[in-house]
């Protein structure tokens, strides 16, 4: 019960920076400086926000709770200070976790005391950054030893940091998508977002290949590649690697067919409610497969490395 219990306090803590990180960047390049399509001209974006650092911050410390309980033999040793102190100054998920209920406090007394600001977002970007760094170091890329520990550490924080980045610019098109009627200013803002996403989505894509071949070389090893897929390690890493080819199949459908359509109806004034339509099945199957991504990531981190096997 308390591994099922840190499994999941684990995903939340990931979607909580997922959108804090990505979704704040996404408001600030993504969508449009003014005007009724403006991440500050809208009630919604905030209030994402503030579920979002609310739930980092319950999350982290509940999941600080349950991992030292499963750690101490129960619920009830890890809710003992002796035992939450050990954990706090010994460990590094201990440490990481209040990093990240501070951080999540700090976030959501901003995004309560002040107004809807690019200012207000680059805040909570910088600090889902943070937290996005934090997870390295409770994972595995802070257990490499030697030289090679810090490039394993690098590439494990690059890679939390654009998984959010892409995910989180997600998470706001399908909010986009559904919750508003069509209309010609909102679809024109949501095709200019579309293209500004084209760029950012392909780097974050670069940068997940490049780290998560780095990664798979301390945490799988070349020497395994034979056998790795009989471990349960492997078998979450397949599941992972799977959705990921479907996210990029769906992300090159909506690059290169979708989007384009969407340009071609507006410039020719023909109906859009079909690729709209189309857009909003693709975004909404892409960003699942990126959540189950999140939570495939956060059961690996609790499992032994094929290295380690």
């Amino acid at each position: 019960m308390l591994a099922a219990a840190v499994l999941v306090f684990r995903f939340v803590q990931y979607f909580g920076a997922t959108i804090l990180l990505g979704s704040s960047l996404f408001f600030i390049n993504g969508l449009p400086k003014q005007g009724p399509c403006a991440a500050s001209s809208n009630h919604w974006p905030k209030r994402l926000l503030i579920g979002s650092a609310a739930l980092l911050l319950i999350s982290s410390i509940l999941g600080l709770v349950a991992q030292t309980g499963l750690l101490a033999g129960s619920f009830g040793e890890g809710l003992k200070l002796i035992n939450l102190e050990a954990v706090v100054t010994q460990m590094n998920f201990g440490w990481s976790n209040i990093i990240r209920a501070i951080v999540a406090a700090g976030l959501l007394t901003s995004l309560i005391v002040f107004r809807p600001s690019p200012l207000l977002w680059v805040e909570c970007a910088i600090g889902g950054a943070v937290v996005c760094a934090s997870f390295a170091w409770m994972g595995h890329g802070a257990a490499t030893e030697g030289s090679a520990g810090l490039v394993h550490l690098l590439a494990d924080i690059a890679h939390s940091v654009a998984a959010a980045v892409w995910v989180g610019a997600l998470i706001v098109f399908v909010f986009l998508l559904l919750r508003y009627q069509s209309s010609l200013d909102e679809d024109e803002a949501l095709y200019d977002s579309l293209r500004r996403f084209s760029g950012i989505g392909s780097t974050a894509v670069a940068v997940l290949i490049i780290t998560g071949l780095v990664n798979s070389w301390f945490l799988v090893g070349i020497n395994r590649l034979g056998d790795f897929w009989a471990t349960l390690y492997g078998q979450v890493l397949l599941a992972k690697l799977a959705l990921f080819l479907g996210m990029l199949g769906l992300a090159a459908s909506n690059r290169y067919r979708l989007t384009p359509a969407l340009g071609v109806a507006l410039q020719a004034g023909t109906p859009r409610l079909n690729v709209l339509s189309s857009l909003r099945r693709s975004l909404v199957l892409e960003t699942t497969a990126g959540l189950v991504v999140l939570g495939l990531v956060a059961w690996l981190g609790t499992l032994a490395p094929v290295t380690a096997q």
